[in-house]
């Protein structure tokens, strides 16, 4: 009889065990399946492209290292009549000071920082982070006379922190959902066939002013774009300034 009991005792405070446990199941579950329901992120996000039913996109470049294609990129755009972004790091808006005059001189172009010396943001203090985007977004500002308002991290790389020092600087944080891979020294038509191949309404295309081939394969990007009906945006002027959410994947959207 005894055996009896404590095996009944043993099953019974297993069904609870069990019950407790799918419980507290359930409400992870829960919480993330609400998440994914209401379609955002419950980390922060910078903006990697922009829910939006016009057929546009926006080229950007980034530039910390060197400049020999830069004047042929802006004298691209400007014949194709298209426009970009080029997010720059205060060295090579120190170094290249002349090119960054005439990319502000520009009405087709959009500038934006890329930090101070290119480092990994997340693995900075919160002071250094801060000094980051602080002196570049000064010193691009007294350089080309524009007022800077976007950020791109180097490498990609961010963190919650990052994202709240850009945005206390009034920064927004932007990356990519189209990938040239131009970096990897693709020819000009695997850029191109990547570029015009992955982009969508609202798409934000990774570039490099020094890519090997970038210069080359912009007027087929442009040309190959166009003729799918898109037409061509700033950073700045695709993205929502407010009333928006950020969903999982970076995509910017109406609220």
């Amino acid at each position: 009889m005894r055996f009896v009991v404590v095996k009944r005792r043993a099953i019974i405070i297993a069904v609870i065990a069990a019950v407790v446990l799918a419980l507290a199941m359930t409400g992870v579950y829960y919480t993330g399946a609400a998440a994914i329901y209401n379609n955002v992120s419950p980390k922060k996000v910078p903006i990697y492209s922009v829910e939006t039913d016009e057929k546009a996109v926006a080229l950007t470049f980034d530039a910390a290292w060197g400049a020999d294609k830069t004047l042929g990129i802006l004298e691209t755009l400007e014949e194709k009549d298209a426009c970009a972004t080029f997010f720059l790091v205060s060295f090579w808006a120190e170094k290249y000071e002349k090119e960054l005059k005439k990319l502000s001189e520009s009405d087709r172009i959009e500038i934006g920082t890329h930090s101070a010396t290119h480092p990994y943001m997340s693995k900075l203090s919160g002071e250094k982070m801060a000094l980051e985007l602080s002196t570049s977004k000064s010193l691009i500002e007294r350089i080309s006379g524009r007022k800077v308002e976007l950020f791109r991290p180097p490498y990609g790389d961010y963190s919650d922190a990052v994202l709240s020092t850009a945005k206390d600087q009034g920064l927004y944080t932007i990356q990519w959902d189209v990938d040239s891979l131009d970096w990897k020294g693709l020819s000009k038509e695997q850029i191109a066939s990547r570029v015009v191949g992955n982009c969508k309404n609202g798409s934000i295309v990774l570039m490099h002013n020094d890519g090997k081939h970038t210069l080359d394969a912009l007027p087929a990007i442009i040309d190959g774009l166009r003729a799918k009906g898109f037409k061509f945006k700033t950073v700045g002027d695709l993205i929502y300034r407010d009333n928006y959410t950020i969903d999982h994947t970076g995509r910017q959207i109406r609220s």
